[in-house]
Order: C-alpha cells, then sequence, then structure tokens
C-alpha cells in the first residue's frame, strides 16, 4: 500500500471545466458537492483506502522563527497557501494507478448547475523513508 495526498486548490491549477467559483453557487449545490466527497470519502473507508479528508478555513497566517521569543508573522507578500489550497483528502492505494482512478472520480463532483466540475486535482506520494545523502 502506498499514501497519496489529493489537494484540491482554490487556484494556481489549470482551470478546471466547470469553472464557476464556489462562492457563485446555490446553497443546494455546495450540498451536493459536500455529500458527493462525505460518499466518496464512506466508500474509501469501506474498502480499506480512506486515511484521512480535510477542508481549510480561508483565514491562516505564515509563521517562522526570528530569535528566541520573537516569531514573526506575516500575511504576504508571497503566494500564500491559504489562497492556493482549499483542502486534501489522504488514501492509502495498491498503486500509483489506482490513485490516478480516485482522483480522477474525486474530480468530478458535482458544482454549479450539479453540473461535474472536472476540477484539477494534485496527487502527490507521501514518502516511503526519508530522502538519504551520499557523501
Amino acid at each position: 500500500m502506498a499514501k497519496y495526498l489529493l489537494l484540491k486548490h482554490y487556484r494556481g491549477a489549470p482551470a478546471a471545466v466547470n469553472d464557476v467559483p464556489m462562492a457563485e453557487w446555490t446553497p443546494a449545490e455546495i450540498s451536493a458537492h459536500v455529500q458527493y466527497m462525505r460518499d466518496f470519502a464512506a466508500r474509501l473507508e469501506d474498502t480499506g483506502e480512506f486515511v484521512d479528508a480535510q477542508a481549510l478555513a480561508p483565514e491562516g497566517t505564515f509563521v517562522r522563527y526570528d530569535g528566541e521569543g520573537r516569531p514573526p508573522v506575516t500575511d504576504g507578500p508571497f503566494a500564500e497557501t491559504k489562497d492556493l489550497i482549499a483542502g486534501w483528502m489522504v488514501i492509502d492505494v495498491d498503486s500509483h494507478e489506482r490513485a490516478v482512478e480516485l482522483a480522477g472520480e474525486l474530480s468530478a463532483a458535482p458544482g454549479a448547475g450539479g453540473k461535474p466540475i472536472h476540477e484539477w486535482l494534485e496527487l502527490r506520494p507521501f514518502l516511503s523513508e526519508p530522502p538519504t545523502i551520499e557523501e
């Protein structure tokens, strides 16, 4: 089994086929989308392929170490993940092909007008072991 991260982007990925922003969806369209995601996750739980899924709130802050007791906090000027990443799902599957299959299916979640979004999802494998440095 190999773990993969499926990233849903607000922006930064190629445009979806049904590219109406969620802010313009009706409450019923949002409910249908969320239910599709829940049903998809439940099916993967039944097959043992589901690990985790989370949606992210739009607010967030960058923090870094800047000396003892002084972590600076900033809201830019660089591209921020809160502007880019909407959420994720982690799956644990037998093959890369299965991960691609599931990502394609998840991409078809309904959006505006009840039509599939066909959004691009970023599919990234987890490292199976830390990288080594050869000297």
